[in-house]
């Protein structure tokens, strides 16, 4: 079966014969006039003079002397015009979305040559809202349930606003075409008319062939009738209604689903046919699973849709850069937040990125661009990338170039929030093209692109209510009555548009598959296409039903050993040199919970994310601020003796408290070092946890009251011991001396701070601190206070004792933090201190035993705290 566009180039051939170098052969886009071409050379035979092919578009814009200008430029001159006319202050940052909307009715208006002033004229008749006779009764309520929405004084300011638009829209219309037209600019639609309306237009070809238009706008209409008028105009239409032979329709469950069976389509029969065989994708957002789904039997593919930008590396790369500087930034602290700088330091792009990149925050646009600009050209010089990486650091460029310069220019003048969604905006829009043969191979392309060609095998994916057609609307200052009485592009317009596409793509195709998605979830309406239900319904095309299922059953949690290679021993014993600071309690601490854990974190160096919300005091922050204001209170006292008097005092006063409090929370939350910056401004949240801390720290000082006299040896104290090729140690929060009033001896306290709620219990045995079954009875906060007592005990000859303060609990009367093994204090370390040690060794000789793999922990609520948990999975 010959395909429209033979039919096209056999007339063509017979009119005009191989000489056809005056003939211009004009299409919608510019995707067929290579395939038009290929069929000329096959039809003649031998070599021949070939047409000039042409889009519409630039058949209006090579007669005219305008350019049309840069969308972002018209709607900045645009708001000078809004401006101008009506009065109104209104900022463009403000008006940039209703200028975008005016705009697009400006250029509808003028595409289809409407009376303006006669479409304005009533425009401005009917938002007088005194007289609404002409209106339907649903409009009427549409209308007040609308300014309802407001409060009384919103009201009276929102009617005043659109009235000024509307009663001076035919003002701004005329002063923005002038304005342009001084800079020898225009929108689309206004060259376009004035094409059209030109009477000296001068036509150079002999014969302009119109190949496939269907429902034209007014300036095409009145071209095309002029050309004709002279002579010159060939009109080719495919109007052959031949429904396909086969076809199919099949529900899926999820857009990856649909993207997984084009494997399955794709028969050797439907690779074979090459361009005869077509994949359409109703949602182009499917483009990169399909073409990652494609067999490796295909060997040539012709990509027509470009690639979108939104989805490439350096896309990403500067919206989380323009998100750091526009959200990222402190003002408390004057330094960008560590979750935003986190998020950029992540990318794969992040070792790119020159040394002082978030040294300034940038407040002025033109400052922000430009180093934006200059982050982009430091990237794109810095490494070799691939081609489509290469293409789309290039497109970035030449996007925030193209809006530095009307910045720069004074053009655009907005705030950074509508900068940032205006570039936004501009990435989403932009795609970046594949180059290859377009008349070979397998094709995979959007709907538009499929226009006046025709295939043997068509499979059409995504094709819902919403795709198909595309998500129209009738968002516009004009109503759709005044759009209707005067031919300007309405709802039903738009949609007859894609049944006209959606039903030339299935003519002269021997067999179709249509896919749809069945979901109601993630946003999709599960609803299929209503040209699908038209064909169902109004012809009597038979209907092969199917429904693709996920073939693999879901995996279960099957985390699995990872063996001790030379490499994971040659990491290990790095990591725990003397020079890298040795091995710490918290690290056996996370072997003994998940061996797993232990290697993700201490072998691969796989950090754990930091999830707190900036300025924002969690679990880890407050424990922080705690130690930090206790160090800073006590740290006065140095190494004397600390009285009943000298406690006192703090709590008489306060004023130490909290300052010291203060000062904790300008370094834990705000990372501000300087002792003399001022604290920044409290959020109500922040308040109400400061004064939670201000009381924990009074309590502390109750407690230590009752123990005075007492000598405090260090705070944030550093011991550690030497253990065989390392060393072992760490910091402890409080090192002090007190009397123990049963005994009247002195001991020596290691004592390790606890805000939490939780206090643990005694464990049995000394065995019970190495066994990971009591980890869930912090374990860990044993084995890390035996061995910092363990180091003290060799430096002193007074007994050393562990101990935790649960600042919550310890206001009971008779409380004790020593802890206990089974329901005895250990007041001196050395009663249990070898076969700790023991067991120590063991545990760190079991870490380095090469035979011993890394296993995974059984304990399923581990896993679920675990931040490594993804990784453990098949």
């Amino acid at each position: 079966m010959k395909s429209f566009l033979e039919h096209v180039a056999a007339d063509l051939l017979s009119r005009y014969g191989t000489n056809l170098s005056r003939i211009a052969v004009v299409f919608p886009n510019k995707r067929a006039s290579l395939f038009l071409n290929d069929c000329l050379a096959h039809l003649a035979g031998k070599p021949i003079w070939s047409p000039a092919y042409i889009t519409i578009s630039d058949l209006f814009r090579s007669h005219s002397t305008l350019k049309v200008a840069d969308p972002i430029m018209l709607v900045c001159e645009l708001h000078k015009c809004f401006t101008q006319c009506t009065g109104l202050d209104e900022t463009l940052d403000h008006f940039y979305g209703w200028g975008q909307l005016l705009l697009s009715d400006f250029d509808d208006l003028d595409k289809n040559m409407a009376p303006a002033d006669k479409v304005f004229a009533n425009l401005r008749d009917i938002h007088e809202l005194d007289d609404v006779s002409y209106l339907t009764d649903e409009q009427r309520e549409m209308i007040r349930r609308f300014f309802s929405n407001f409060s009384e004084d919103h009201n009276t300011e929102l009617k005043e606003r659109f009235l000024r638009l509307w009663s001076h829209i035919g003002d701004i219309y005329r002063t923005f075409n002038e304005s342009l037209a001084s800079q020898q600019l225009a929108y689309e639609g206004a060259l376009y008319r004035q094409v059209a309306t030109d009477e000296d237009l001068q036509f150079d070809y002999d014969a302009y062939c119109f190949v496939g238009f269907n429902l034209m706008q007014q300036v095409e209409q009145v071209l095309f009738h002029r050309l004709e008028r002279e002579g010159k105009a060939v009109f080719y239409q495919d109007t052959e209604e031949q429904p396909p032979r086969q076809l199919t329709y099949i529900s899926a469950s999820t857009e990856n689903i649909q993207a997984r069976y084009v494997s399955q389509w794709l028969t050797p029969e439907r690779i074979a046919a090459g361009r005869r065989t077509a994949i359409v994708l109703c949602n182009e957002g499917l483009l990169q699973a399909v073409v990652h789904c494609l067999p490796d039997s295909v060997e040539k593919v012709n990509v027509t849709t470009g690639f979108p930008l939104l989805q490439t590396s350096v896309a990403s790369l500067v919206t989380q850069l323009i998100n750091l500087q526009v959200n990222g930034f402190s003002q408390k602290t004057g330094a960008f937040r560590h979750r935003w700088l986190d998020i950029v330091s992540r990318h794969p792009f992040a070792s790119l990125l020159p040394n002082d990149y978030a040294a300034v925050h940038y407040t002025d646009n033109a400052d922000m661009l430009h180093w934006l600009l200059n982050i982009v050209r430091t990237i794109a010089t810095t490494a070799d990338f691939s081609s489509l990486d290469t293409e789309s650091i290039f497109r970035i460029y030449t996007l925030l170039n193209r809006v530095s310069g009307l910045v720069d220019s004074g053009v655009l003048s907005v705030d950074t929030i509508t900068l940032q969604r205006l570039v936004q905006q501009l990435i989403q829009q932009a795609s970046i093209p594949f180059h290859g043969e377009p008349a070979e191979g397998i094709q995979v392309m959007g709907v538009l692109e499929t226009r006046n060609l025709d295939f043997d095998h068509v499979l059409l994916l995504s094709c819902n209510e919403g795709n198909m057609p595309r998500g129209v609307n009738d968002t516009s200052f004009i109503p759709y009555a005044i759009r209707k009485a005067y031919g300007l592009t309405t709802v039903d317009h738009k949609v007859a548009i894609y049944q006209h596409y959606f039903h030339r793509l299935l003519q002269r195709t021997g067999d179709v598959t249509i896919v749809y998605n069945n979901s109601t979830n993630d946003g999709q309406t599960g609803e299929m296409s209503r040209f699908m239900l038209q064909l169902m319904v109004e012809t009597d095309i038979p209907i092969t039903f199917q429904t693709l299922r996920a073939g693999q059953q879901p995996q279960l949690h099957q985390p699995q050993s990872i063996e001790k290679t030379h490499e994971v021993i040659t990491t290990l014993t790095r990591r725990f040199s003397k020079e890298m600071g040795g091995i710490s309690p918290t690290a056996i601490s996370n072997y003994l919970r998940c061996q797993l854990r232990f290697f993700y974190r201490y072998v691969s160096n796989l950090q754990e994310p930091d999830d707190n919300e900036e300025d924002m005091i969690d679990n880890r922050i407050f424990g922080n601020i705690f130690h930090h204001a206790a160090q800073t209170l006590y740290e006065q006292f140095g190494q004397q003796r600390i009285t009943t008097s000298d406690l006192d005092a703090l709590l008489k006063s306060g004023i130490e408290i909290e300052r010291a409090v203060d000062q904790a929370i300008k370094k834990e939350l705000f990372l501000i070092k300087d002792p003399m910056h001022p604290m920044p401004p409290l959020d109500g949240l922040q308040l109400i946890n400061r004064e939670v801390i201000i009381k924990y720290i009074r309590q502390l000082v109750e407690i230590d009251r009752r123990l005075t006299p007492f000598t405090i040896l260090g705070l944030e104290k550093q011991v550690k011991m030497p253990w065989g090729d390392t060393e072992i140690g760490g910091y402890i929060d409080r090192l002090d001396m007190v009397t123990d009033p049963d005994t009247g001896e002195e001991r020596i306290r290691v004592i390790d701070y606890k805000t939490g709620s939780h206090e643990p219990k005694g464990l049995p045995d000394v065995e019970a601190i190495f066994d990971p079954a009591y980890i869930r009875e912090h374990s860990d906060y044993f084995l890390q206070a035996f061995l910092y007592s363990h180091i003290v005990s060799h430096e002193q000859d007074k007994p050393v004792s562990p101990s935790l303060l649960f600042i919550q609990h310890a206001g009971t009367d008779g409380y004790d933090p020593t802890l206990k093994i089974g329901k005895e204090p250990v007041h001196d370390i050395k009663a249990v201190a070898t076969r700790y040690t023991e067991l120590l060794g063991q545990k760190i000789s079991e870490i380095f035993n090469q035979d011993l793999a890394f296993t995974p922990t059984n304990d399923a609520n581990s896993c679920r705290t675990c931040p490594y948990a993804a990784l453990c999975r098949r």
